[in-house]
Order: structure tokens, then sequence, then C-alpha cells
């Protein structure tokens, strides 16, 4: 039986604090679209108290800031750029252009297309999320996409240098000092001084996971990335310590970050819970991971491995990390999740930061349907088709013909008609199936 020892706050009280960050986003969008660069100027003097001439950072002012950063933290950089790069060019040669006689005459194939204009969204009011420049805009560099607009709001009211060196070394061809609702509104929305892109990526906060989710259909999106989402799959082979480092170390992203502990141990639950007393008292981010644990912080109980497994796949947190004694298993029958963490020698902030892979994951259970972002993301798979020989115009056409009338669609089976007259020397009456 599943018991929670634990729970957050209730899907009631959650509903209703979507619903005012749903009406404040759509009243924000509007006001973007109908005022422009007026509206960006002013929701960044209200919320970011940043007016700067403008928000584009010309090329000196991207030198100056680069030259701030200190050496160690430039190469610290340029090693997390090097194994993510690595990375997404090994998922970029997996993605092979096809093509293939299907019959004789008749091609089929697919290339894969870099979306030609992506707006990278660099969350960075909290706290500066490096990582993130490297997750979304050296991915789509890889991609090979011809047009990067990163956007990083201020950091205690200016230009973070570590963020805007991560994203020029990752290959942002445009950088925006300019956070939140407006940053992303701006990018797909467009301006007088922003021209609008194609796609929208990148984690945020919940104002800017609604706001892409409000403007899927204008352009693509990533997926929806919302506030950081971490769970604990843990059995007694590790101890309470470790469970909750791992479920603080994520808490503390914001004050709705939800945590997660799945055990079948009730002596590692009961010790996680004592742990995270513990550890608040001295975490210097305690005043946010304190308010997360308490509002979206869970622990489950379970009788069974079985029983872990399905919790764990029905809440698909965006980050899970197991830790027990049979972590392939999990692996191998997880299916809904964000990314998995594997064993005690790995951790969450390892694939936040530096490992390769990337962190911009599915939140609030998206893991059900969506990966991930990955260089595939940032291509489109287009088919084509070629038919080289009469005798394969003819035999087609007729097939084509006859399922167009099976569906009554006459204009549909006389574009078949036509090639099997002109290609096939057979003569099909108008509004007739071919035969």
């Amino acid at each position: 039986m599943i018991t929670y020892l634990k729970r957050g706050k209730p899907d009631a009280a959650k509903a209703e604090d979507d619903a005012k960050v749903r009406k404040t986003v759509e009243r924000t969008l509007a006001q973007i679209e109908a005022e422009g660069d007026a509206a960006v100027r002013a929701l960044s003097e209200q919320f970011d108290g940043y007016t700067p001439e403008r928000f584009r950072l010309s090329e000196a002012e991207i030198a100056d800031l680069i030259a701030q950063v200190p050496k160690r933290d430039i190469e610290d950089i340029k090693f997390a750029q090097t194994q993510i790069r690595a990375f997404a060019e090994a998922q970029k040669a997996s993605m092979t252009d096809i093509e293939v006689e299907t019959l004789p005459g008749v091609i089929l194939g697919h290339r894969n297309l870099p979306v030609q204009s992506v707006g990278c969204y660099v969350p960075g009011g909290k706290f500066p999320m490096v990582a993130s420049a490297h997750m979304s805009v050296l991915t789509a560099a890889v991609a090979g996409v011809p047009r990067i607009a990163a956007a990083t709001p201020p950091f205690k009211g200016k230009p973070n240098p570590g963020v805007i060196a991560a994203m020029h070394m990752g290959g942002a061809h445009e950088i925006y000092v300019l956070g939140g609702i407006q940053a992303v509104g701006a990018l797909a929305l467009g301006t007088a001084t922003i021209e609008p892109v194609h796609m929208l990526v990148g984690p945020g906060n919940a104002f800017v996971a609604e706001a892409k989710r409000q403007l899927f259909g204008r352009v693509g999106i990533d997926l929806l990335a919302g506030p950081t989402e971490t769970m604990v799959i843990a059995d007694e082979t590790v101890d309470a310590e470790m469970c909750a480092t791992d479920l603080l170390g994520q808490a503390e992203h914001g004050y709705n970050s939800p945590a997660v502990l799945v055990t079948n141990s009730r002596k590692l639950a009961d010790g996680t819970l004592a742990e995270i007393d513990r550890i608040l008292a001295i975490l210097p981010t305690a005043e946010t991971a304190s308010a997360s644990w308490r509002d979206y912080g869970e622990v489950v109980l379970c009788d069974s491995y079985d029983e872990m497994l399905a919790a764990a796949n029905d809440i698909a947190s965006e980050h899970v990390q197991v830790m027990t004694d049979r972590d392939d298993w999990f692996l191998e029958h997880m299916t809904a999740y964000g990314a998995l963490f594997l064993g005690p020698r790995t951790n969450v902030a390892n694939g936040d930061k530096v490992i390769g892979t990337n962190h911009t994951l599915p939140t609030r259970r998206a893991g059900r349907y969506t990966g991930g972002l990955w260089v595939g993301k940032f291509l489109k798979t287009h088919s084509y088709q070629k038919v080289l020989t009469d005798e394969a115009a003819a035999e087609i056409g007729a097939y084509c013909s006859r399922l167009c009338m099976l569906e009554g669609f006459v204009g549909h089976a006389e574009q078949a008609n036509l090639r099997v007259r002109r290609y096939g020397g057979r003569n099909v009456p108008y509004g007739e199936a071919a035969e």
C-alpha cells in the first residue's frame, strides 16, 4: 500500500495559484502585443528595476562583461560546454537524412532541417543560471540554427558577466538583458527593436512557463519547463543524509519546487525527514528551500519496489534520482520522467551543470508524453517524394484514384487520373476511378 507520510499543498490551492498566473500572463502578453517596446520597457522597470538605453548588448559590452569573468570560471564554462557539445553532436549524428525506393521508380525521403530562428530564455533573476545558457544556446548552435537570440534578466540590477560569457561562448548571435514574461513575449511577438523568432526554448518560473504555453502556436516551444521538480527513489542501500541533501539541493531553486522521496523503508523515510530539518537549519538558501519543502515536499512510503515504480511513474517528476539495489531495473521500467540519475555516485546537480545531458526537462507530469530539450528539438524532419518513371506514376496513380473516390474526393482523384492518362496511356473518364 502506498502511504504519504508528508503531503504538499492541496491540489485546489495549486489550481488557484495556476489560475492567477494564467490571468497575469494573458494580460501581460496582450500589453506587449499592443504596445511593443514601450510595454517591454515598462515591465522591465516594474519587475527588474532595469531600464537601459537598449536591452540588446553590443559586441563591446559583451567583451567588457566577459573580461570581468575570472579565468578559472571561464575554464569551467569551457569544460562544461565541451561535455554538452560532445553529447549534442553525438545525438545529432544519430539523426540521419534518409532516401529509399519503396517501389521501382518511387523515391521517398526526409531531411532534418534546423529551425531558422530561436529565442533562448536563460533564467537569472534569483540565481544567475550560467548552465542554462549551455543547454539552450549551445545545443541550438550544434543543430545549426542560423539565428539564436538569447535573453536573461538582470542580476542585482545589471547583466551577469558569467551568464553573458556562457551565452556568447555557446554561440548566441543576439543577447538581450531582459527577463520574465516581457522577454519571451517580446521574442515571440516581436517589437520595433526585437525581431520575432520561430521557436522559444529554455526553463523559467511559473510565469515564463505559462507565457510559453500561451504563445505556443504563434511560435514553437521546446516543452513546458517550469519550476524545478526532483524525486529521490531510495531504499536502505543509501542513508538519510544523502536523500535529504539531494532533495534540498533542488528545492532551493524556488518557493514552488516540488521535492519527493519515494521509498520502501520507513526507517529511511523518518531519517530523511529528520535530516531535512537539520540541514535547513544551516543551509544558506534555507529561506527558499524550506518554503518549497513545506508547501511542495512529499514523502511516499511503499511496500514494494513495484509500488515505488508505480508511484514514480504516476508523479512523472522532472529529475529522478535512483539509489537502490536495482537501479538498472528502474532504468528499464521507468516510463514517465524528465531525466534519470542512477546510483549514489551521480546526482541531479551533475546534470544541471556539467555532465553533458541537457537540463531543460519536462515538468508538471509532461514527462508522460515528451522528453527534454535536445539537439533534435531544434531540427524539423521534412519528407519529400519523387516518382521517376512513367510506369510508377501510372501504378501509384491508379491506387490513389480509387482511394480518393472511396472518400468522395473527386478533385483529388483527378490529380491521380491525369497522371494515369498522361503517363500510363489509359483513358479514365473525369469523375471516375481508374481501373
